[in-house]
């Protein structure tokens, strides 16, 4: 069995150009942060006063689908408050997680409420709603209040910190495709330690980070918001968020929007398989652009510079290079192999990725870290600004548990289906991560996805994404009774607020007027 710190680790991280590129720092807010549940077991829940809304709430829950939620400013012009949920759905009286909210009040009357989730997993919806100026159009943002919530085990709801800083750097700088017998004991070891250290550090917690259990969170917040449906803009894993609530409560659903789609019932290795040939695909368009400009470091045709990329990155595990002003010393192959990955996610990133391969042909790292650092949401100084790197195996690993489907991940057959998928990322994503000795089991599944009965959901998939493939897009849009695919001709990873006016003014007259596009729309 080979084991890489990196298998499965790329999966749909937020839209990168928004999230990571201006990230603030945490809310004036009194949630606990500290990582543990709130309240210990034979708690009776939260106080709560009962509302009409609560009248359909499963039994139990009452209490929990009652709250009124207490806003307060905070970073200026944003409001922010705490929803309390059980940890478990199946034991409502014990103990409890609050979960941070913020809002962006709509700038005009508000019709209702846009709650909003950026991917990852792990990625914080409160750092999105802050930016949702960036992200969301003026006349959406008009009509809305914009909510954002960190999702449980995320930023400041109950955070799964299981390494420290200093681990981490140790973490994503370590070797991304073990070569030989040493190479691959040292990386089982540090996987293993890493899942060891998530078990310790949130034990009743790590069982209870599921993307069903973030769901039903949701369900509670629409509630507590006093929607009678969802209005919900997930992006990246954002969308299998959405596409799990849909399928729990497809009667509630309201206007979805659901940017850079994750096909929902794919095993770990069809994931695995289709975000190599994703990535491999989203390459190729930056290596042609970069080709096309005359003055490209990797070479002067695009097979030969396609070829360059992975050199480097052997280049780099065989010699890391010098780091200026930054707590990681070196540029290793691990932190290479992110800082390339970052640049795929937008084309706005394509020149600096151009810059940084110069400067490394020449011996220095210091750009390709920076970028590596975006990725990580890592500051120079070695500290990191939430613990998404951390959460994602934390839901990953209950979603989309190894071997589960009965797929044999170890044989040679798979590893040659991951360098056919893609010469340049295929190594890195064929073998297993620390799921392979993870500590804990989801409690719930979702077994069907059609979401039977909800309204029209609208599915944006773009051609080149290279995090959530467009095939993923059709394959959801097929999947939903009542998904309509709404397809963005171009790069980078989803495609509302980055792309075109032609999806901004598809998805604003779906969310403003509920206009539904015609089947086989493409921007």
């Amino acid at each position: 069995m080979r084991i890489s710190t990196t298998a499965r680790l790329v999966a749909g991280l937020s839209a990168l150009s928004v999230v990571v590129a201006c990230t603030p720092g945490a809310p004036d807010t009194d949630e606990p942060a500290d990582g543990q549940a709130t309240s210990e077991g034979g708690s009776a829940g939260p106080t709560a006063t009962s509302t009409p809304l609560a009248d359909g709430a499963p039994e139990g829950l009452e209490d929990y689908y009652s709250q009124r939620l207490t806003w307060s400013s905070c970073q200026g012009d944003f409001e922010c408050a705490s929803l309390t949920v059980p940890m478990d759905y199946a034991e409502p009286d014990g103990q409890t997680i609050d979960l941070a909210l913020l809002r962006s009040p709509a700038s005009g009357e508000a019709t209702g409420s846009l709650v909003v989730n950026p991917g990852g997993p792990g990625a914080s919806g409160v750092d999105y709603a802050m930016m949702s100026g960036m992200a969301i159009s003026g006349e959406v943002r008009e009509a809305y209040d914009v909510v954002g919530f960190d999702p449980r085990g995320v930023g400041r709801s109950a955070p799964v910190t299981c390494f420290e800083d200093e681990q981490m750097d140790e973490f994503l700088s370590s070797d991304p495709s073990p070569d030989d017998a040493a190479e691959e004991e040292a990386s089982t070891q540090l996987v293993e330690d890493f899942a060891q250290a998530c078990g310790e550090s949130a034990p009743d917690l790590l069982g209870h980070v599921s993307t069903v259990e973030a769901a039903r969170d949701i369900d509670v917040l629409r509630a507590a918001l006093g929607e009678e449906q969802l209005d919900y803009y997930g992006a990246s894993y954002g969308t299998f968020l959405g596409t799990t609530y849909a399928s729990l409560f497809p009667d509630r659903v309201g206007a979805l929007v659901l940017d850079g789609a994750i096909e929902p019932d794919l095993s770990e290795l069809e994931m695995g398989l289709g975000q190599a040939a994703g990535f491999e695909r989203a390459t190729r368009a930056y290596v042609e652009n970069c080709v096309a400009s005359g003055e490209c470091p990797l070479g002067s045709d695009v097979e030969s510079a396609m070829a360059r990329i992975p050199a480097f990155l052997d280049e780099l595990d065989t010699a890391p290079l010098p780091v200026e002003g930054d707590a990681a010393p070196e540029l290793t192959e691990g932190w290479g192999m992110y800082g390339i990955i970052a640049a795929m996610y937008t084309e706005q990133y394509w020149p600096l990725l151009t810059q940084a391969f110069e400067r490394a042909f020449d011996g220095d790292g210091t750009i390709m870290m920076f970028l590596a650092n975006l990725y990580a949401s890592r500051g120079s100084d070695g500290s990191y600004d939430g613990n998404t790197m951390q959460a994602i195996y934390a839901v990953n690993c209950l979603d989309r548990p190894v071997d589960a489907d009965g797929e044999d991940l170890d044989s040679a057959a798979v590893e040659q289906q991951f360098e056919e998928a893609s010469r340049t990322w295929g190594r890195y994503l064929a073998g297993e991560g620390a799921c392979a000795f993870w500590p804990a089991e989801a409690v719930e599944t979702v077994e069907d996805y059609s979401a039977a009965g909800a309204d029209p959901i609208l599915v944006i998939g773009t051609t080149r994404d290279p995090a959530t493939p467009y095939e993923w897009a059709e394959g959801l849009a097929e999947t939903l009774d009542s998904g309509v695919l709404l397809t963005y001709d171009g790069d980078g990873h989803t495609a509302y607020g980055r792309s075109n006016d032609c999806i901004d003014d598809v998805v604003d007259a779906y969310l403003l007027e509920g206009t539904v596009p015609e089947e086989g729309t493409t921007c």
